[in-house]
């Protein structure tokens, strides 16, 4: 007998054995059945189990590809002349809170391992990208102040880490 597959929105056929297709698919029907008509049992059984739910599946993944649609407009409105680009999702704020909530996590993971004030001069320059002058200059200490704190503050990480 010959099966029709489903591959890719096109069909194949190939050659079966068309009794062991029909136990295959734990098919049941009376004795008298002809081949044709097991034959079309087992293609519909065949279409039923294995072709539809492949192509479903990737129909429902790429229908809306390459073809945006506008909004819905009543009779009372002007016709949208737009090329329906507004549709379509804005996700560019979703990398830049990601970002903020790593930063506040490590943050946090710093403040609970140092004391205050190696916690503080460690984001600073290290994650904020702050100079260690500019660090003493806006919270009014010496340079090597500064410089001793996030000397002892890489040491400390490194013997937690």
């Amino acid at each position: 007998m010959k099966l029709k597959i489903r591959y890719e929105n096109k069909y194949q056929i190939l050659e079966v054995n068309s009794e062991e297709m029909w136990v295959s698919l734990s098919l049941e029907g009376d004795e008298n059945l002809t081949q044709e008509e097991k034959e079309a049992m087992i293609q519909e059984a065949f279409e039923e189990q294995f072709n539809r739910p492949e192509y479903n599946s990737w129909h429902k993944f790429n229908r809306h590809r390459g073809n945006l649609k506008r909004q819905f407009r009543k009779d009372d409105e002007e016709p949208d002349e737009s090329d329906g680009i507004d549709t379509v999702a804005d996700n560019s704020q979703e990398e830049e809170r990601n970002g903020q909530y790593e930063y506040e996590a490590l943050c946090q993971q710093i403040r609970e391992m140092l004391k205050p004030e190696y916690a503080d001069v460690i984001i600073a320059v290290c994650l904020d990208d702050m100079t260690p002058e500019e660090y003493a200059q806006r919270n009014g200490l010496k340079r090597g102040t500064v410089y001793k704190r996030l000397q002892r503050a890489k040491k400390k990480l490194q013997e937690i880490f």
